[in-house]
């Protein structure tokens, strides 16, 4: 039976659900407005302590403020106080030194250096087809007097500062080598890095090291690969020690044509939203592989070792890595400067993510000789028996 109710009757339920639907929207629209109040009160207590501070240090400072300075100081020690050990700020000049860096190329003399126990600078590298090379320089050099200002009077800091360049600038450094010093003016130019290298081993097995993940590294692994193969390759061995990490895109070019078709790892943010981070094509190789990690491998390097193991392709060998699985953003900003922020967790399609814990090596080796690389050698071993 139909019941029919009267028109003051419907108006009366749309008026009553209308208001019902107001006061909802009207609570939980207060709800988030006290929410941001709060918020907004909780910055503008920072601010204000900040400004506090500010106005304290203009009145008593003794010495003279570069505001530059100060304000490159404000912006880090933000980022600094979210407590990630990998979030940055990076100032302009650091920013294009990042960029520099990641692109696998640098403007320079071509050399790695590190502050030696006299006091002045040793050179630990000499980068192939460098300025540096091609003068003779040799790792293991002192040097000693940059532009003939002394490096001890200068601090190892400033020393570094002054080492760097435009493309086509010069500088002379005063160079010690078993007692002898020379002078070596040398002109700055872009100095491509080798990140990866590649030999036979036996003729039966093709070596790889891959010192990190730059934009130019994708080419050189590739004809690493190629050359490898078309030498007669029948197993590979890749060498991520000491790899620190680098760039995703870089990463997953460097594992499409050792995989299958499909998903080879997802990152997931802040939202919960995960999304594909590497995707393989139908393209793989199939051959004896094993990885050599050690404490030092990390970041994308783990999730080379990572995917190349969890798709069945490699086994690890050495020591327990280092558990990076977070992923971090460059954002530059309108005056040139950026910040390297944390934005996701990783993890291969198959394993969850080992931040903060590593990969453990299917075979734990470690290299207790110096004169012996045993882990090298197990992984010669293993790839040999399984051809």
């Amino acid at each position: 039976m139909n019941k029919k109710i009267t028109l003051g009757l419907a108006l009366s339920l749309i008026a009553v659900s209308i208001a019902v639907t107001f006061i909802l929207t009207s609570f939980f629209s207060l709800q988030s407005f006290n929410e941001k109040v709060v918020d907004v009160n909780e910055k503008a207590k920072k601010y204000s302590a900040l400004q506090t501070l500010d106005n304290f240090v203009r009145e008593n400072y003794y010495g003279d403020i570069n505001e530059q300075t100060l304000e490159d100081g404000i912006m880090k020690g933000y980022v600094s106080g979210l407590d990630d050990k990998y979030s940055r700020y990076l100032t302009e000049d650091e920013y294009l030194t990042e960029l520099n860096d990641n692109s696998g190329s640098l403007v320079g003399l071509g050399l790695t250096l590190t502050e030696d126990e006299s006091g002045y600078v040793r050179i630990s590298e000499v980068l192939s087809g460098s300025p540096a090379q091609e003068s003779g320089v040799e790792a293991e050099d002192i040097i000693i007097r940059v532009d003939g200002v002394d490096v001890k009077d200068m601090g190892f800091e400033e020393s570094m500062d002054a080492l760097k360049g435009t493309e086509g600038s010069s500088v002379t450094l005063t160079i010690r080598r078993n007692g002898s010093d020379k002078d070596y003016t040398f002109t700055r130019r872009a100095v491509q890095v080798t990140t990866v290298e590649a030999e036979m081993l036996n003729n039966l097995v093709g070596y790889i090291r891959i010192t990190g993940f730059k934009e130019n590294t994708p080419d050189q692994f590739i004809d690493a690969l190629e050359r490898m193969t078309v030498n007669g390759a029948q197993s590979l061995i890749f060498d991520l020690r000491d790899n620190s990490g680098g760039l995703v895109s870089a990463l997953s070019d460097c594992l499409d044509p050792l995989l299958p078709e499909g998903v080879v790892a997802t990152a997931e943010y802040r939202d919960g939203h995960s999304e594909t981070l590497i995707y393989s094509d139908e393209s793989e190789l199939n051959m004896p592989m094993a990885v050599i990690v050690n404490s030092s491998t990390a970041s994308a390097a783990e999730l080379f070792a990572a995917s190349l193991h969890d798709f069945g392709k490699a086994v690890l060998v050495g020591e327990q890595t280092y558990g990076k699985g977070v992923m971090q953003d460059i954002t530059e900003f309108d005056d040139g400067s950026a910040v390297v922020l944390t934005v996701a967790r990783y993890q291969t399609a198959f394993s969850p993510c080992y931040d903060g814990i590593g990969l453990i090596p299917d075979y734990p080796v470690e290299n207790d000789d110096p004169a012996i690389d045993a882990q090298f050698n197990k992984a010669v071993e293993l790839v040999t028996v399984a051809n």
